[in-house]
């Protein structure tokens, strides 16, 4: 008796899913609970594990095909189920052997034929007495010459002969390719690839692009920037890192400083943890913070829930494990629901300056960019070498007023240039 594979459900709003490819093939062993098939929806990758074992009897749904919840993507029959296919190619590789007409390959031996060939070298003789250098002529190439033609991919016919009867010689090819005879080589061609590829876009990719544009479509989206000097807080890093991770067994990051900076500024300034409903302004009474990860199919935001009642440590261990998760495909659709703000780390990558778009319906982001030596003139007119972060704050003009904004951002930077302010939360 098989098993089916059916479809899981696959989370609130989430109906249909696309298979993203088969872990096993028809006739392989499955185990319980063994991941079976990986399925991509708009929001996170999901895996469909056996629930018995068996060998894989049939794969119905192929990758790339559209399912919805509750689909039978393949079944699991018992073990041993799928050998008999496998014997029924054995006749075809039998079968094989049977072309006894291969008796006929004595055909080839004929090839001999060819010594009249030489017949043909006498016209090209008078050639060389003509003129001492000729085009190549249908003589076949020495292997050093044909390796030479064939791997910058010339013609042999326009290349100037010098060798005996109108021979090409290795000379004869070097010399063309110094002299600039055809650049385009055979060797290049492969290297550029094909100048164009048709790549279907993944669900996750089309939300990506859709809630984007939707962001930009409906919100009054305005930017403002600061920066703020690295130094108090690389100190502080520099200082306990070795006794942080010691103790709680994550790093020190960056990430939970600018965490709480914005958490202590989302109480001063309720609008920019709010968002809009219909006709009305709903302002959140928590702090569900969401990190932007990059990942190799797309960026995605889960978020870090609480903060206002997290620690340093749990914040850093958090985001730690949300960003793995991220990375190995394991993110849930709870992982990434809800968020009353967000932040994005452009600075990773190198990124010096950025304007981010919105999370909606969230109404602000922050990016934080590269720390990079900056000289800086400090109040009493001396100019110092300081690191400094530069950051931009995206938000919904539709709730926020520039003046929040602005003070938002440098309440920020406040707290990030004098982290004890965090203590006492000014």
């Amino acid at each position: 008796m098989s098993t089916e594979i059916k479809v899981p459900t696959l989370g609130e709003s989430v109906s249909e899913a696309t298979v993203a490819k088969w872990f096993k093939k028809v006739g392989d062993a499955v185990a319980v609970d063994e991941p079976l098939v990986e399925l991509e929806t708009d929001k996170v990758t999901v895996e469909v594990r056996a629930e018995a074992a068996g060998t894989l009897g049939e794969i119905i749904a192929d990758a790339g095909a559209e399912v919805g919840v509750g689909a039978i993507l393949g079944t699991i029959g018992a073990a041993g189920a799928a050998a008999p296919a496998k014997k029924a190619d054995a006749p075809k590789a039998a079968a094989a052997p049977a072309p006894a007409a291969k008796a006929e390959a004595p055909k080839p031996a004929a090839a001999p034929a060819p010594p009249p060939a030489p017949k043909p070298a006498a016209p090209p003789a008078a050639k060389p007495a003509a003129a001492p250098v000729s085009l190549a002529s249908d003589y076949p190439l020495a292997p050093a010459v044909r390796h030479l033609v064939d791997e910058h991919g010339l013609d042999p016919k326009k290349i100037p002969a010098s060798g005996k009867s109108g021979r090409l010689t290795k000379a004869d090819v070097l010399i063309y390719i110094a002299g600039g005879g055809e650049r385009a080589t055979k060797a290049s061609v492969p290297d550029r690839g094909p100048r164009e590829e048709r790549v279907k876009m993944t669900r996750l990719r089309k939300k990506i692009a859709e809630r984007l544009k939707e962001a930009q479509n409906t919100a009054a989206m305005l930017t403002t920037f600061n920066e703020a000097d690295m130094s108090a807080v690389m100190g502080l890093r520099n200082k306990f890192k070795e006794s942080f991770e010691k103790k709680h067994g994550v790093k020190m990051g960056f990430m939970s400083f600018f965490v709480k900076a914005c958490v202590n500024a989302l109480k001063e300034l309720p609008a920019l943890n709010a968002e809009i409903q219909g006709d009305e302004l709903v302002y959140k009474n928590y702090y569900d913070v969401g990190v932007a990860v990059g990942t190799p199919q797309g960026l995605v935001v889960p978020v870090v829930r609480d903060c206002d009642t997290k620690s340093y440590a749990e914040i850093e261990a958090e985001i730690s494990g949300l960003g793995r998760k991220a990375r190995d495909g394991k993110l849930t659709i709870e992982d990434m629901s809800g968020g009353t703000f967000t932040i994005t780390n452009g600075g990773i990558y190198g990124s010096m300056l950025s304007t981010p778009i919105l999370n909606a319906p969230q109404s602000g982001i922050l990016g934080m960019h590269n720390i990079k030596q900056r000289a800086v003139v400090l109040d009493d007119g001396s100019i110092v070498s300081r690191p400094i972060m530069y950051l931009a704050l995206s938000y919904d003009h539709r709730i926020v007023d520039g003046r929040e904004a602005v003070t938002f951002l440098v309440r920020v930077k406040e707290a990030i240039e004098d982290p004890s302010r965090l203590l006492i939360e000014t």
